[in-house]
């Protein structure tokens, strides 16, 4: 059994001198053991507990980067030529760079997305290097091969579109669409626009 020190104090400054037979009968029967209850009680505080867990939480939901503009979230994005062993953001990175490398960020993210919704959407082939090879899906694919990008500037933003998708820093602007196509080619046949973003109509 434990006792606080508050408790041990107090019994050590009792005065110990002898009591008349009345006063040691009525000691004798001081409910001692419920006072010792009560201190016992007092001393559990599971509070402290459950604030551990919230500041767990908090900063698991501050682990999550965010950012001002899309623009700071490509930035942020360093080393990207070290993931170009990573075959899946590669996939991603490519699609991006040949379909969309003149467009505006918010483009490039786009395309990104609709590869990424088609990879999950189960109406398309379950990975993102599939989808992207899948026949007759992109013109820039040749014989289910995909090209090599050059190492430049335009390529390297591409990983980090493609990083910055994948990890959904930044809402889509192309929401769930799974197609979408140049403004001068008439390719909606009946399915719903979703977003129009720079040179290219995305829908469903």
């Amino acid at each position: 059994m434990t006792f606080c020190a508050g408790a041990l104090a107090n019994a050590a400054t009792l005065n110990l001198s002898p009591l008349p037979q009345e006063a040691k009968t009525q000691a004798t029967v001081q409910p001692a053991p419920a006072q010792v209850s009560n201190v016992l009680a007092s001393q559990q505080v599971p509070a402290p507990q459950a604030a551990v867990e919230q500041q767990g939480t908090d900063a698991e939901d501050d682990a999550t980067p965010e950012y001002a503009t899309l623009s700071d979230a490509v930035a942020a994005q360093e080393d990207v030529a070290a993931l170009e062993e990573d075959r899946e953001l590669r996939c991603l990175a490519t699609g991006v760079y040949f379909e969309a490398r003149s467009e505006p960020l918010s483009g490039q993210l786009a395309v990104a997305d609709v590869i990424l919704n088609r990879s999950t959407s189960g109406r398309f082939p379950g990975s993102v290097c599939s989808v992207v090879t899948q026949k007759g899906q992109f013109s820039f694919v040749r014989g289910g091969k995909l090209p090599t990008p050059p190492s430049n500037a335009h390529w390297r933003r591409a990983l980090a579109v493609a990083q910055v998708a994948r990890k959904n820093l930044w809402e889509s602007p192309a929401g769930d669409a799974l197609y979408f196509h140049a403004r001068y080619v008439n390719g909606a046949q009946g399915r719903a626009t979703v977003a129009t973003v720079g040179n290219h109509i995305f829908y469903r």
